[in-house]
């Protein structure tokens, strides 16, 4: 009896190690989990859960709602709190001038061919040594054509005093600021303390327009009729055109913020060669076509947009024009002492 007590204990161990449960070996544990760092409403549930499936590795699901929440959050966090994560342009930048970012292993990326080359080799990561990209797309203006008179072009319009308590707008300073700089001619990255002071008298002059800040859905204000005016991400605007057909989307004339997310592993991430898996299974056609078909926004995957049809493809809101693209600006990051400037002005905006 204790021979067999013995066996079935030997058995029930073994069953529970494999099973990950019970002190299985390192690598399997590291096989099994991935904590992921992702903005809110960017990534769809659908493409988390057929990569779940298809690798057998649960996914924990973080969010932010700026680079600005991420840097921050990998600061305070220990070094391997998440395996994957999804900054922006400027943001990797940082990442990689900060030495915070792991090195690619290119051979595990065999979707990588999917990608447009034309958004490759950017100048915040030349020859995508650390990132590859996700989606993309550029802050720019809703229109509810039923509740607004004035011809609105340009970011420029949205000073107008006729639109006192009616703007929704970003919670991201970058964004705000550069819109106000780019509506004076000026790059969205600018550094001279005089012409700061300029931009900062005008930043301020928006004040009164502002309903409300949101980054996280403001959509939500434009379907409802909440605001009549908004300065905000061009998916959240082709997703409110579906369900208010009042409102338009108005590329500036200044040329617009464009941005482009990217996947990346941040330094000491505890599950690397699983990370790879995720970002390579994100790159397939089909993940990506799961995730433009939640949030519309810019695909750089050449091989989801054959996916997509014509819907999505003609779609100058969900599929933003190359030309729109090629006339905006990326936004690059500043030095410490200029963004202590920036981040004066955004306080100063918001009080």
């Amino acid at each position: 009896m204790k021979k067999r007590m013995s066996l079935l204990t030997m058995a029930a161990a073994l069953a529970c190690s494999l099973l990950m449960g019970c002190g299985g070996s390192s690598g399997a544990e590291e096989k099994g989990e991935l904590n992921v760092f992702v903005w809110t409403e960017y990534v769809s549930d659908s493409a988390i859960q057929a990569f779940e499936k298809e690798s057998g590795i649960r996914v924990n699901v973080s969010t932010y709602s700026s680079n600005e929440d991420l840097l921050a959050k990998l600061k305070s966090e220990s070094e391997g709190a998440y395996d994957v994560i999804l900054p922006s342009d400027y943001a990797v930048e940082y990442l990689i001038a900060q030495g915070n970012l792991e090195a690619l292993d290119k051979e595990k990326l065999t979707n990588l061919s999917n990608i447009d080359e034309t958004f490759l080799n950017e100048s915040y990561d030349p020859g995508n040594v650390y990132t590859v990209p996700y989606e993309g797309g550029v802050a720019c203006i809703a229109v509810n054509t039923a509740k607004v008179d004035l011809d609105i072009t340009s970011y420029a319009d949205l000073f107008d005093p006729s639109l006192e308590g009616q703007i929704v707008v970003l919670d991201d300073y970058r964004a705000v600021i550069g819109m106000t700089e780019r509506s004076m001619g000026l790059s969205m990255n600018e550094t001279d303390p005089d012409t700061l002071a300029k931009v900062e008298e005008k930043l301020l002059s928006l004040k009164k327009n502002i309903k409300l800040y949101d980054s996280d859905s403001p959509k939500s204000a434009l379907i409802s009729g909440d605001c009549s005016v908004g300065m905000v991400w061009s998916a959240e605007i082709a997703l409110s055109m579906e369900e208010n057909p009042n409102i338009q989307i108005v590329y500036p004339t200044e040329g617009a913020y464009v941005f482009l997310d990217n996947w990346a592993i941040p330094k000491g991430a505890k599950h690397y060669d699983a990370a790879m898996e995720f970002i390579n299974f994100m790159l397939s056609a089909e993940a990506a076509q799961m995730n433009i078909s939640d949030f519309p926004y810019l695909c750089p995957n050449k091989a989801a947009l054959e996916l997509m049809g014509e819907e999505y493809v003609n779609n100058e809101a969900k599929n933003v024009p190359a030309d729109v693209i090629a006339g905006g600006e990326f936004v690059s990051y500043l030095d410490t002492e200029t963004l202590a400037v920036y981040d004066d002005m955004w306080t100063k905006l918001k009080e």
